[in-house]
């Protein structure tokens, strides 16, 4: 059994880390490959520093472009790679063009996929993300679900349930193991800002950062809710979101710190010690619930429902009113929810099942 693992953007080195882990905790072979969707250093190259994880075998350094550019690209380089290492299983999580294109190159060649993070859905077709997670699970023949919604809605579309094996979700194995390395003083210190008494946002879905009404909303509302909270609010900003607030000559309001991507201890630790993160990323959704951070996601829908349910996380779009409303709510809540997310052995579950043959 080799295992080949696909990594191309910072949210899948960190949920494909416990893979790693269990691989070598179980003595299996694995072929870690990176696309390089993401290029920078301070974008994915500090995460395997600071994650302590080997370096990638091949990296195909494909860097931005259009989405058919990356999907393409991502095809062309993984085919020769893949057919001269023959794993007998590739992995991708997620929903990028990584995975994506990772997912069709092995399919192509014969090659088994297994989709980590499998059934998530937003049901919105605007999506990108949503177009590629729905392909992958198509086309993907181990589907590891993070919970029972999940595997039901897979179960739902069509897919066989011997495909399906409910899994929890890897982000819980990375935050449970860091955490404590992570949650320093001198992280607070260095960032002048008290535990428990600040807010942590970010920005960066094309939806938000490219529609210039949406952008200024959610900027508008990020001031306001820090100013109602008696909090300031550090935004760690995405470097297409830097890029265009400069177009657009947009200034943080008025308690409001704008910082540049930070590397995951520090980010882990800001998060761990927030009184609220405000955020439109899917994974910090799942974050802020296990690390029992009340969260207001700035979408108009989510594919993490789980965390709306057990009262974790709310939805509140771009509008600056609901924003400052829904932090309020949020900022007052009782951290007591349970977490549906998983108990941490996520990755040792998925190489187990490989390992045993399940289908």
């Amino acid at each position: 059994m080799k295992i080949g693992i696909v990594v191309g953007t910072r949210p899948e080195i960190i949920k494909m880390a416990p893979i790693v882990r269990a691989c070598v905790t179980r003595q299996v072979p694995y072929l870690l490959l990176h696309t390089g969707q993401h290029y920078s250093f301070e974008m994915d190259g500090v995460f395997f520093e600071e994650l302590e994880l080997p370096a990638p075998h091949r990296n195909l350094e494909v860097g931005s472009g259009s989405q058919a550019y990356q999907v393409g690209t991502i095809v062309l380089g993984m085919e020769p790679i893949l057919t001269e290492e023959r794993p007998d299983v590739l992995l991708v999580e997620g929903d990028t063009n990584s995975v994506l294109a990772a997912g069709i190159a092995a399919n192509k060649l014969g090659i088994r996929v297994g989709h980590v993070e499998a059934g998530l859905r937003s049901y919105d077709r605007t999506m990108p993300e949503e177009i590629n997670r729905i392909l992958t699970d198509h086309i993907s023949d181990h589907l590891y679900a993070p919970t029972d919604r999940a595997r039901d809605i897979l179960l739902h579309e069509g897919i066989a349930p011997g495909r399906i094996h409910v899994t929890g979700n890897t982000v819980v194995d990375e935050l449970l193991l860091q955490r404590p390395r992570a949650e320093r003083d001198d992280v607070f210190d260095r960032f002048e800002v008290a535990r428990g008494r600040f807010a942590l946002a970010t920005v960066h879905r094309a939806e938000n950062v490219e529609n210039e009404k949406r952008l200024r909303g959610i900027f508008e509302g990020l001031g306001r809710a820090g100013a109602a909270l008696g909090v300031p609010v550090l935004a760690a900003l995405h470097p297409r979101t830097q890029k265009k607030l400069a177009t657009l000559g947009l200034e943080p309001g008025r308690g409001v710190r704008f910082l540049p991507p930070l590397g995951y201890m520090d980010f882990l630790g800001l998060h761990a010690g927030a009184a609220l993160v405000m955020t439109d990323s899917g994974g910090l959704q799942e974050e802020a619930c296990t690390l029992r951070v009340p969260c207001v996601t700035l979408r108009d829908n989510t594919e993490r429902p789980e965390s709306v349910d057990v009262g974790a996380n709310v939805l509140a779009g771009a509008d600056p009113d609901a924003i400052e409303r829904h932090a309020r709510t949020m900022h007052a809540r009782t951290r007591d929810w349970p977490n549906p997310f998983g108990d941490g052995r996520s990755g040792l579950r998925i190489v187990d099942l490989l390992v045993e043959g399940a289908p």
